[in-house]
């Protein structure tokens, strides 16, 4: 049976080709931005491989579910399916050899990662009987290898790792073939990358995802910049199933694919500005009206037994405000006195931020706080900013410089706050242990990078002297200072 596909065309109409049971023992890694045909790529493979090889497709925004109108591939809805059914599925995939697509976009960010985990180690732990040939493709792959700890769960990520790393790792043994693809390769986990033999590199932009792609193609760093020269549709190949040198191809049509989404320009409708104005503003509450959602149906009647004769009810229910908000206050000094003492403590921002969240709720169970005082993402910005040692300042110039950083990312408002601390005092620059404190890292490469990313972003500006010194200066200080006086 032959087992090469074509998968595009070089320069001059040379086909490029692919050949399937190569890629079955070795595997395959797609980056490329968005925009940058990606999926068409994925798309493209999968069509033309169709009839040699099983597939079995992640696909978290539906981009893939078309295939089965061509190609007779089931697409299974995850949203309909239980953890234990999505298992069991997996598992007659193997068993019948039957192509699949795994849709996942009717689920939230963290189902789609465990879903897509409980459905991979399925495949892996199938039975010896079932190790059929088959070509796995998750689309998206940084959300299901993350690089780092995100924002899900500590359980879903090292779920979601082992079974990539299975994937990739451990695969081939037993007849899984994975294909991973990704907008950023900084983002994905290293060590499932790392165990791809055959690369497709599309257009990207940012420095480290260029020179990460450099390197796994085997290029030359000054050479990166062609990658970021790349076309739509165009990548850059290299690997034992497709060539031993890099080769440019332009990836070919495809029948599947979804026609209903124009990236072009097209006309603006003909119309004059009154007849636009009573389409957007005529039956406005009727529309309102009829996708408002329904209302919540009535709480049960209460049992007799449970009715407590109601004794001045302004009276008791003052009271019940007035204790309700002194025991809100009185919890939010308690969160805010746990994040400063976590906050303060040697070494605490030098761990990732999955480990300082999972220390404070700890430490909030240990003090009778109940349920979660606030989510990873408040938790990232608020330890930011008790980690910038703004406790010196009074609390006017705290405030003012709280809505300073407003607008600054979470990853690098502790070390932006502290600088813009440093210079509301009059000094030069924060210590530079100080610095290091804050950004959680004694690498003085690292704060240099830190510093250049601040002053690109227009956070900064950093003044070299000529006897080696350097000063940090921040738009907007001169103005509070200013306000102040």
């Amino acid at each position: 049976m032959k087992s090469e596909i074509t998968i595009g065309h070089a320069t001059g109409d040379q086909p490029v080709t692919f050949d399937i049971e190569e890629l079955l023992a070795t595997r395959l890694l797609v980056q490329g931005n968005s925009g940058s045909g990606k999926s068409h790529l994925l798309r493209r493979l999968l069509e033309e491989s169709a009839g040699m090889v099983q597939q079995v497709v992640i696909d978290p925004e539906g981009d893939f579910t078309s295939l089965a109108d061509h190609f007779g591939h089931v697409v299974i809805d995850a949203e309909a399916y239980s953890p234990p059914e999505i298992e069991a599925l997996a598992r007659r995939c193997r068993e019948h050899r039957a192509s699949v697509v795994l849709g996942l976009e009717g689920l939230e960010v963290e189902q789609q990662i465990r879903c897509s985990a409980q459905f991979l180690n399925a495949l892996f732990d199938a039975p010896r009987e079932f190790w059929f040939p088959a070509l796995v493709v998750v689309d998206e792959a940084q959300m299901f290898a993350p690089s780092v700890a995100g924002e899900i769960a500590e359980d879903t990520r090292r779920m979601t790792l082992s079974a990539m790393t299975n994937l990739m790792c451990r695969g081939r043994k037993r007849g899984l073939a994975g294909i991973v693809a990704t907008q950023r390769l900084a983002k994905l986990a290293k060590n499932v990358a790392a165990e791809a033999s055959n690369f497709l590199m599309g257009r990207t932009f940012l420095d480290i995802d260029m020179i990460r792609a450099a390197d796994l193609l085997g290029m030359e760093r000054r050479q990166a910049e062609r990658i970021r020269d790349l076309e739509r549709g165009h990548f850059l190949a290299l690997g034992p199933a497709i060539s031993r040198r890099p080769v440019a191809v332009k990836i070919g049509s495809v029948r599947s694919g979804q026609v209903t989404r124009n990236d072009g320009l097209m006309p603006l409708p003909d119309m004059p500005r009154e007849g636009m104005e009573a389409l957007l503003t005529s039956e406005l509450a009727a529309d309102v009206q009829a996708h408002a959602p329904a209302p919540p149906p009535a709480p049960p009647r209460p049992k007799v037994e449970e009715v407590v004769p109601a004794v001045e009810p302004q009276a008791i229910a003052a009271r019940s405000t007035a204790e309700q908000a002194e025991a809100d206050a009185t919890r939010q000094m308690q969160v805010n006195t746990i994040l400063e003492e976590l906050a303060m403590e040697e070494g605490s921002t030098f761990q990732s931020s999955s480990v300082q969240y999972q220390n404070f709720l700890t430490r909030c169970r240990a003090g009778r706080i109940l349920g979660v005082p606030m989510d990873m993402t408040e938790f990232r910005r608020a330890f930011a900013i008790a980690s910038a040692g703004l406790e010196r300042l009074d609390e006017g110039r705290r405030r003012q410089l709280l809505q300073l950083g407003a607008g600054v990312d979470d990853d690098v408002l502790a070390p932006y706050l502290a600088i813009a601390a440093a210079a509301l005092e009059g000094k030069t620059a924060p210590e530079d242990e100080e610095l290091a404190r804050v950004y959680g890292s004694s690498s003085p490469g690292r704060i240099r990078r830190l510093l250049d990313h601040l002053e690109k972003l227009g956070l900064i500006v950093i003044r070299e002297e000529f006897g080696g010194g350097r000063s940090l200066l921040v738009p907007g200080i001169d103005a509070l200072s200013a306000a102040e006086g």
